[in-house]
């Protein structure tokens, strides 16, 4: 029984990331997880109190296997510039993967402070490594920094979301570009007026 209601549960995890994938937070319903999984409506509220419990459960699962890929590719990059890039490019590249495309969907939507905080301690570790590498290469203000590079990350992952004229490799390597050469060029800059 116990693992008769682990695989349903897994199955409504599944249709939610397809949900999410295809149409945002508007398309994930009670009716619609239903209808996917061939469940009843009641049954759907035997495993997820609301629309919001499921959203929390998706964010407890995925993120962290989808930060661990951007993690390890930064791990395998041996100098800060390749560190850089390399978080840059994994997030872009896991776009198209369904995980990606959830945790995309659930980040614009409705979350409660429980479900936000947990995604930004996720997060906050792969901050904290591109922290370290724009810090090696000199940088007065790296954690500033950093959040701009995951602010152009974000506009990239937008850009490619919306299916944009050009093709997600071009995205890609202009958004790399412009995180490596405008990394470069913001250190150890005086502000306007000094």
């Amino acid at each position: 029984m116990a693992e008769h209601r682990t695989m349903q549960r897994r199955a409504l995890l599944d249709a939610a990331r397809t949900l999410l994938s295809e149409g945002g937070t508007d398309a994930l319903t009670f009716p619609a997880l239903a209808e996917r999984t061939g469940l009843a409506r009641s049954s759907v509220y035997e495993y997820f109190r609301s629309r919001g419990a499921v959203v929390e459960e998706l964010c407890a699962v995925d993120f962290p296997v989808w930060a661990a890929e951007v993690e390890a590719a930064m791990a395998e990059a041996t100098t800060p510039e390749a560190k850089i890039e390399a978080y840059v490019r994994a997030q872009l590249i896991l776009v198209g993967d369904r995980r990606h495309r959830a945790v995309v969907a659930i980040s614009a939507g409705e979350l409660d402070a429980g479900a936000r905080e947990k995604i930004r301690a996720a997060h906050g570790g792969l901050i904290t490594m591109v922290v370290q590498a724009l810090g090696a290469l000199g940088h007065d203000e790296p954690r500033l920094v950093a959040m701009l590079v995951q602010g152009a990350v974000d506009a990239a992952v937008r850009r490619i979301e919306l299916g944009a004229a050009e093709h997600s490799d071009r995205i890609i390597e202009a958004a790399v570009t412009m995180a490596l050469h405008g990394v470069s060029r913001v250190s150890r800059q005086e502000p306007a007026g000094e």
